[in-house]
């Protein structure tokens, strides 16, 4: 069975750049990004990770905690960083995971569990590594999304997602297309237009089943 939304995400110990690290220890109480790749010192990866290094701010902002994956080893990633910072100028001060079993790729669903690097191995190899996964603080599984090795992605979208996710978290809200931050959001179908007025105030009623509010602090 996959790793699927709202499932908890599978904890593990694993070596980082910067130390060891115990992943629901990590998270703590925060909001995380888990972002995986499946090889260091690769063009497409190197630039995401030099966006995300460059949105430093905006993830404190949200009180999220981001760490990278790559499946190779520690070593690599401190050296790696060095390239990653030279071409972002910012400074890439998350954790890179060292995934050289594939222990994480296979916990995650990015991997089957039958998966191994040849020797030689290419990022090929260890193509469907390169997700991301934004997780809650109960250490749930929000949102996943995958891409493949010829597209790089759009972190602008991933922080826009985040701030979906954060203003709707555990309310009877949701997001319409193409929403950021500050914009109306919807109520959500499992509450009555009476209901929503009592908790929210003023309810635009666009349909029946489509109705807004301003957005709420």
């Amino acid at each position: 069975m996959g790793l699927r939304i709202n499932d908890i995400v599978p904890n593990f110990t694993a070596e980082t750049d910067q130390g060891e690290i115990t992943f629901h220890d990590w998270i703590g109480d925060s909001w995380a990004i888990l972002f995986s790749h499946p090889k260091d010192f690769t063009p497409v990866c190197t630039t995401e990770f030099g966006a995300v290094a460059q949105l430093a701010d905006e993830w404190e902002k949200r009180g999220t905690k981001v760490i990278g994956l790559s499946v190779d080893g520690a070593d690599e990633h401190v050296k790696w960083k060095s390239d990653i910072e030279g071409f972002a100028g910012a400074k890439a001060g998350f954790p890179i995971i060292a995934d050289q079993d594939l222990a994480v790729s296979k916990a995650f669903d990015m991997l089957p569990a039958e998966a191994y690097l040849p020797d030689g191995r290419t990022a090929a190899d260890s193509a469907s590594v390169r997700s991301v996964f934004i997780i809650s603080p109960d250490k749930k599984v929000q949102l996943i999304m995958t891409y493949p090795m010829s597209v790089g992605r759009n972190f602008a979208e991933v922080l826009r997602a985040l701030d979906g996710l954060q203003r709707t978290w555990q309310q009877p809200l949701a997001t319409p297309a193409n929403w950021t931050a500050g914009q109306d959001v919807i109520v959500a179908l499992g509450m009555s237009t009476d209901e929503a007025k009592e908790k929210f105030g003023d309810v635009e009623v666009k349909l029946p089943y489509l109705r807004t509010i301003k957005n709420p602090a």
